[in-house]
């Protein structure tokens, strides 16, 4: 207090408390410099903000790496050190250190993500766990959701998908994105709790949609108080699906102690419904609820948003390719002049789409809807001269290196025609040159589900509509991968279609 006894102005009293800080940070920044092996080139940015600013500007900017791309150019290193997100990590756009990174989970690196991330998924996600916890997880998916030749899911997925198509018809103008969302997100609803479309899954998926808008948001502390804020309305959204999630996983519980006397032979036999009933019967029922609840969360989040926004950018990159779109169309035509007009798909037409699949890698190149990973050093790593010390969090950045010239002629024009190439597919993902879907242990389990879903959803696109851009719209990057506007396009149902 002055000699007056009245107390300094907060003003005064907020900035001796930053300029504390700062000096703490810079202090600490130093002292670990001198105390350290050589980090990769770099720069921490500002006091506490680092360069966190500068990354969140550039991403909002019609070039898809400019943070990456300005760094390497600036230190002539495919890894570089910088400040982000509160904390030093050292970002990756080597391919041999990318593979390195990969291969080491759960050893040398464990997956580490921004707390806004951890929180609303939960810590029983499968993105977060680790170890054991992780594979058995892992496990599950795969059993789920990494069968798509199963023929009850394959002809669900084409039901679906014709549902939605037929509230277009015979005319009409959509954001694709949305209507994109609609087919992933009841899809996968129906894989994991058995309930079809209707106002449970409406009402579920309206507050999904402010749960992943907090991904990437600050948490504040008391959020939870602040409901006006985007990590507020998050973490208020996470509670509503949680409970409704919860709701349906204890009334199958309940269900599963009734039914307790049926023979235990005869359920053997039976496919299991959806992923509820793996997980009641998994290990002898011994996932909790709450363990139940974070997997089926998170399974939705990867369900949703990644498989819609392929989709939509498909459509999009072919709508700018015509001669792509032309041997597309010609593509599927010739499977429904075999098949007949109202005969559903089966494996043996999906496995006779190559150059479907080649748009699919392609989008998937261009697009990078998982644009790398985030991991934590257990033990100081060395690659090259440098050695990144334990506890360093890292960024393996897959799309820098699929948009890299080096790597990829044109690296940055949609060119599907690349992936006709014999053995170029196996040769990139070889050389983790392709990473789409990650790797290693952590290898997204619903890979083939997601290719499955957009081969369908292309197939009964082309045989049945045509359709031009309503508006002109762009790509935008942060916090991930989309359309600017969701896409809005005019569809016609074409007069030669199939019923």
């Amino acid at each position: 207090m002055d000699a007056s006894g009245a107390p300094p102005p907060p003003l005064l009293l907020a900035a001796a408390a930053f300029a504390a800080a700062a000096l703490v940070w810079l202090l600490a920044a130093r002292a670990s410099r001198r105390g350290s092996a050589r980090l990769p080139p770099g720069s921490t940015g500002l006091p506490l903000i680092g360069e966190t600013l500068r990354l969140i500007s550039a991403y909002k900017t019609p070039n898809p790496e400019p943070f990456i791309d300005e760094r390497v150019a600036r230190h002539g290193s495919g890894v570089f050190t910088t400040h982000v997100f509160g904390e030093r990590t050292v970002f990756s756009a080597d391919p041999a250190f990318n593979r390195l990174l990969l291969a080491a989970e759960g050893r040398a690196v464990d997956c580490s993500y921004p707390s806004s991330i951890t929180t609303l998924l939960g810590p029983h996600s499968l993105l977060l766990t680790r170890g054991p916890a992780h594979k058995r997880l892992h496990s599950l998916t795969l059993t789920r959701l990494g069968r798509p030749a199963s023929p009850p899911l394959l002809a669900h997925i084409d039901r679906l998908i014709l549902a939605t198509m037929r509230d277009w018809e015979p005319a009409a103008t959509v954001r694709l994105l949305d209507e994109a969302k609609k087919v992933t997100f009841n899809l996968t609803v129906k894989q994991l709790v058995s309930i079809d479309p209707g106002p449970w899954t409406e009402s579920v998926r309206r507050e999904y949609v402010k749960l992943i808008d907090g991904f990437f948001s600050i948490p504040f502390p008391f959020a939870h108080l602040l409901p006006f804020t985007t990590y507020g309305q998050a973490l208020k959204a996470r509670k509503k699906v949680a409970g409704a999630l919860r709701e349906v996983i204890s009334r199958r519980m309940d269900e599963k102690l009734v039914d307790r006397a049926a023979d235990s032979e005869e359920d053997e036999k039976i496919e299991k419904k959806d992923m509820v009933q793996e997980l009641l019967e998994a290990e002898d029922g011994s996932f909790s609820v709450e363990e139940m609840v974070d997997f089926c969360l998170s399974l939705l989040v990867a369900g949703y948003e990644t498989t819609s926004v392929l989709m939509t950018l498909a459509v999009k990159f072919l709508t700018e390719t015509p001669t792509a779109l032309a041997q597309l169309k010609e593509e599927h035509e010739n499977i429904r002049d075999i098949k007949g007009k109202d005969q559903p798909l089966e494996w043996s037409d999906y496995k006779s789409m190559p150059f479907t699949q080649c748009v699919i890698n392609e989008t998937l190149r261009v697009a990078n809807l998982i644009s790398g990973v985030f991991r934590r050093a257990n033990t100081d790593i060395q690659f090259k001269d440098y050695t990144i010390p334990k506890g360093c969090k890292i960024f393996a950045s897959f799309r820098a290196v699929h948009l890299n010239t080096e790597h990829y002629e044109n690296a940055r024009t949609f060119d599907p025609w690349r992936w006709q190439s014999k053995n170029k597919l196996q040769n990139a993902v070889g050389a983790s040159l392709f990473t789409p879907f990650g790797g290693g242990p952590r290898l997204c389990p619903g890979y083939e589900l997601a290719r499955v879903v957009v081969s369908v959803f292309l197939h009964h696109l082309v045989t049945r509509f045509s359709w031009e851009e309503a508006e002109e719209d762009r790509l935008v990057f942060f916090p991930t991968t989309r359309t600017l506007k969701g896409y809005p396009i005019h569809l016609r149902r074409r007069p030669d279609s199939v019923a």
